[in-house]
């Protein structure tokens, strides 16, 4: 991967108040710049509920897709939000078994529902958080106010917990 890769950390996943569509919020570990996708409903609920530190009475899939990887010996090394293209994130995910390492393509939302159950770390490209970071400007209260409005008008996900079935297409 020739793109520079920012450390990030998972902050937190939100409900837009107005439309109800869901969105993780990244962190970059060493400054105050974010990176929100916006994600599905399921795949928010899995990541909200692992951040909360909550447990499905059954495994969801993501669970059951960690637990699997972990009795094969495979490692989920890390996440990478690589690219963004018509508006869509696009992650790799990188995954380690007898001293190889896999790439493998996956939806951001996905990969970083995994990530949060087997400790994978989590990084995106320089590039992709030059186009769509979101970093607060003391110099700038008209680009500070955009950025407060834009986390006012988040909610946490609290969720109802899980469901059975598969997700809206």
């Amino acid at each position: 991967m020739a793109d520079e890769l920012i450390r990030m950390e998972v902050e937190s996943v939100r409900v837009h108040m107005l439309s109800s569509q869901h969105v993780v919020i990244l962190k970059e570990a060493a400054r105050d710049r974010y990176l929100p996708i916006w994600i599905g409903p399921w795949e928010a609920n899995a990541i909200a509920m692992k951040l909360q530190g909550l447990s499905p009475e059954r495994p969801l899939t993501h669970d059951l897709f960690a637990a699997t990887l972990a009795e094969l010996g495979v490692r989920v090394r890390r996440v990478v939000i690589a690219d963004l293209a018509a508006e869509t994130f696009h992650a790799r995910l990188f995954l380690e078994a007898d001293g190889r390492e896999v790439e493998v393509d996956a939806r951001p939302s996905d990969a970083l529902a995994l990530a949060v159950r087997a400790g994978g770390e989590v990084f995106a490209a320089a590039s992709v958080l030059d186009r769509a970071g979101v970093e607060p400007e003391e110099k700038s209260d008209e680009k500070l106010e955009v950025f407060r409005e834009f986390v006012n008008s988040l909610d946490m996900d609290l969720g109802e917990g899980p469901r059975e079935g598969p997700p809206p297409e």
